[in-house]
């Protein structure tokens, strides 16, 4: 009788702290979910995008690509390929910014 008393508070005890540990992760990644929701919507806000969509994100994102590739391009000193990637990468983004 004594045994098993002791093995069910164990298993409370063992419980409560797996518990314990569950819920403080579950907070912590809510708290960067929601940290990083604020970031997205206060750029595509700010950018004047919409801002509930991952396409106009990943594009963004593109034409932030093609504008470094233009700046590397220069660097290299070539010229063609660098006034390419930058007018293809203001074309994109000014056809995301409103």
């Amino acid at each position: 009788m004594g045994v098993e008393g002791f093995f069910g508070r164990l298993g409370e005890v063992l419980g409560s702290a797996i518990r314990f540990v569950v819920d403080a992760l579950e907070g912590f990644f809510g708290l960067l979910a929601l940290a990083g929701h604020n970031f997205l919507e206060g750029l595509s806000r700010a950018l004047g995008m919409d801002d509930q969509s991952l396409l106009s994100l990943g594009a963004l994102l593109v034409g932030l690509l093609l504008l470094l590739s233009a700046l590397r391009a220069f660097f290299r000193r070539a010229f063609i390929s660098g006034a390419f990637n930058l007018l293809l990468g203001l074309w994109l983004l000014s056809w995301l910014i409103h």
